[in-house]
């Protein structure tokens, strides 16, 4: 059992816990909000995948650099941001992260170096190659984490940046996020391979294939990738098996999969159900200390809604500002 829980000690496992339960909830109140209309436009909710962004980002050193797609709101949290600003940035208010103006999909923290939410499908890739280039020129130890799910795999652009990462041994960590319905189509109509780890062969990039449902194996995963990385070997490839319970975005009713299908992995594979059984038996906690973790959040949450229903919308002068940066020294 201490392999498992990797001799981490009471205090982290309960935070790495409370951290999956906090992604949780964010979440669903954004789902609560955006049917009530205080959230609009695009929203693509992280719901049944906590366990891979936490696991992931509980190995991160100062100085990493993280960049993911439009499902990013559980990586902000992961990222350690204020879950204030990533809700206040869902409602479109001046305390947002982005200042109300990114919205769901374009969040950005230059403080924990979080280079986005991305609308593009799969530009994230080369976006984080070039940040992993960044790193390697700077000399500066730094890895990235580049998040990409099933549909995003697919993308030419991706076996472009593959090649590079791989040729200038450049410090990245794929982590390629498989829920298994892209936006809504199967992998098994998508995907001429089984797995897209292996897709890194033919590049010299080794891979692994991960239950994303199990936050210490995703953290037991994590640590050998980044190991290699670290050591000046180039990128690696994670392939997390996970499961996202709602539909693509709030748009996508879900109907390509059956009800019995998301309840059965809901009941008997849920990674936060998974991390509370071991915890549990493994002696971390008990069911009265877990108990409270779990109000302290949700009392967080209501704190976190207040907040963003009384922080203001962005004035109509902001549409002009962060567009561009003027500098006086440039020659022309």
């Amino acid at each position: 059992m201490k392999n498992k829980l990797r001799g981490q000690s009471k205090e982290q496992l309960l935070k790495l816990y409370y951290e999956m339960l906090l992604i949780r909830r964010l979440e669903e109140k954004s789902g609560q909000l955006y049917g009530m209309g205080k959230i609009a436009g695009f929203c693509h909710l992280y719901i049944g995948q906590e366990a891979v962004v936490t696991g992931i980002q509980s190995l991160a050193k100062e100085g990493d650099s993280v960049i993911t797609g439009y499902r990013d709101h559980g990586h902000m949290i992961a990222c350690g941001l204020d879950p204030r600003g990533v809700l206040a940035e869902l409602m479109g208010r001046i305390d947002g992260l982005s200042k109300g103006k990114g919205g769901s999909m374009h969040m950005f923290s230059k403080e924990k170096t979080f280079y986005g939410g991305h609308g593009i499908v799969g530009a994230q890739v080369p976006l984080g190659t070039g940040l992993a280039l960044a790193h390697k020129y700077e000399n500066d130890g730094g890895v990235v984490f580049a998040y990409f799910g099933d549909g995003a795999a697919n993308q030419g652009q991706v076996y472009e940046a593959y090649n590079m990462a791989s040729l200038w041994k450049l410090p990245i960590l794929y982590i390629i996020e498989n829920n298994h319905y892209s936006m809504g189509t199967s992998v098994a109509r998508h995907s001429a391979t089984d797995h897209f780890y292996s897709r890194g062969a033919g590049f010299n990039i080794p891979g692994e294939l991960v239950n994303g449902m199990d936050l210490f194996d995703v953290q037991t995963a994590t640590e050998k990738a980044l190991a290699h990385i670290r050591a000046g070997k180039g990128p690696y490839i994670l392939e997390m098996d996970t499961y996202r319970y709602k539909g693509h975005s709030m748009s996508d009713p879900g109907r390509y999969r059956s009800k019995e299908e998301v309840d059965t992995i809901k009941q008997d594979n849920d990674p936060l159900s998974n991390c509370k059984r071991d915890l549990l038996a493994h002696g971390v906690a008990t069911e009265a200390e877990l108990k409270v973790l779990e109000q302290k959040v949700k009392q967080e949450m209501d704190e976190v809604v207040n907040f963003c229903e009384a922080s203001p919308e962005p004035e109509a002068h902001e549409l002009y500002t962060d567009v561009l940066i003027e500098d006086k020294q440039w020659p022309y």
